[in-house]
């Protein structure tokens, strides 16, 4: 009787530093600014993740300095993401993508063929 092949993933995460190895941004701030963006509010992005808002703001900041732009501007009595930010978090989701589908494609072509359950 013939095994079922298994079938495994690669994981990983990317994040972007800077030269003095400070985060700049990764999938904490990625999903920090994408709350966010969906709660229009950076009181109710702190208490849906379960941060304090300061914590919260204090990435965000950090972020903008590093980056050289802001991210989160003022939206009347609540806040949205700037266009560079949005942009940011377009670009970010791409490269995790094309990092997990190029992973996953090179481990099945090399390696899950000699993997027998």
């Amino acid at each position: 009787m013939a095994k079922a092949k298994k079938h495994f993933l690669i994981r990983s995460k990317i994040w972007i530093e800077d030269e003095q190895g400070e985060v700049v941004f990764g999938s904490g701030r990625y999903l920090i600014l994408e709350t966010v963006d969906r709660t229009r509010s950076l009181q109710a992005a702190a208490k849906e993740l379960k941060m304090s808002y300061r914590a919260l703001w204090g990435r965000i900041k950090a972020s903008e300095q590093r980056l050289g732009h802001a991210l989160v501007m003022r939206d009347g009595k609540g806040s949205k993401l700037t266009p560079f930010a949005e942009n940011l978090l377009v670009q970010y989701r791409k490269v995790q993508e094309n990092i997990r589908d190029e992973s996953d494609e090179i481990y099945n072509d090399l390696i899950s063929e000699y993997i027998e359950q």
